[in-house]
């Protein structure tokens, strides 16, 4: 009998991804997606005919408490059991300290921290009940190591769960159960054709070009090209860079690792470098210490 997975936000990017390569080791696997239904449902289906696994999607706004837990149980009811529980949805809102809202900050707060402890308790207690030797990863980020210009609350939050998991891993090793992180840097979560495809981007899509929405041109060059040569190993990262990591850590052949968190950057802040847009702005117009004026909201 296959093992069974659940991962959140896998309809696109690092999340169809991950499960993807999961369904490729022999895994059954859920996925939540928030909006995106169409897409959720062709990766299940790729899963199917491709790898002849079982393959559920679930509709899932997980940044309204409770959802988490709620989709968790019908994932498992769905599934038949479960052996590893894979936490990757999550957003980016980069804003300042003087202009974040309270509505962004209770959005990341219950999407990117507090959803994923639900679920981590949610799979614990599923996993103990059962006895079940499982394995739980969280996707994070290097943010949660380097600090970004208007990027305080989501660098805040990854670097908690880093933390986090180091307490939470002691809690469940007397189980047998395993919970790590991997950490991504900047990784393509869109390709050209993907991006070709969108009429516009919204706030949280940060390698979005106001150029994009002119469809009679070709997208030849964009934000993973450029950042790539400056990183240390020469490219951008990719969805299965993120997901040969998971697979690793959810396998026997890390049954001796718990509490890590895995970087997956390709060197990328090993010499403090900023990631892309969080060097724009006040970097390119003279330094951190000269930022251009801005206007507040509210």
């Amino acid at each position: 009998m296959g093992k069974k997975a659940i991962i959140t936000g896998g309809s696109r990017g690092i999340g169809k991804g991950i499960a993807l390569a999961l369904a490729a080791e022999g895994y059954d696997v859920a996925i939540t997606y928030a909006s995106k239904k169409e897409a959720a449902e062709a990766v299940a289906e790729e899963i199917r005919k491709k790898y002849g696994r079982e393959a559920y999607c679930f509709q899932a706004s997980l940044e309204i408490p409770g959802r988490g837990h709620e989709v968790f149980m019908q994932a498992v009811e769905a599934l038949g059991g479960l052996d590893l529980m894979v936490n990757n949805a999550g957003l980016t809102i980069c804003e300042s300290i003087q202009n974040i809202t309270e509505e962004k900050l209770d959005h990341l707060l219950n999407l990117d921290f507090r959803t994923f402890v639900v679920m981590m308790r949610d799979a614990s207690r599923y996993m103990i009940d059962y006895g079940i030797r499982g394995s739980i990863i969280n996707i994070t980020s290097s943010r949660g190591e380097r600090a970004y210009p208007e990027c305080g609350v989501y660098c805040g939050l990854k670097a908690g769960l880093i933390h986090a998991v180091r307490a939470f891993a002691l809690d469940v090793s007397a189980y047998g159960i395993r919970i790590n992180n991997v950490a991504p840097g900047a990784t393509r979560i869109r390709t050209k054709a993907e991006m070709a495809a969108m009429e516009t981007g919204d706030a949280s899509d940060y390698f979005w070009r106001k150029e994009y929405e002119d469809k009679t041109k070709e997208i030849t060059s964009d934000f993973w090209d450029e950042l790539g040569g400056l990183i240390p190993l020469g490219r951008a990262g990719t969805p299965e860079d993120v997901a040969n990591a998971v697979v690793f850590l959810a396998s026997e052949k890390a049954s001796y690792i718990t509490g890590v968190t895995l970087r997956v950057d390709g060197g990328l802040i090993l010499p403090g470098m900023p990631e892309g847009f969080a060097g724009q702005g006040t970097a390119a117009s003279g330094g951190w210490g000269r930022p251009e004026p801005e206007k507040r909201e509210g």
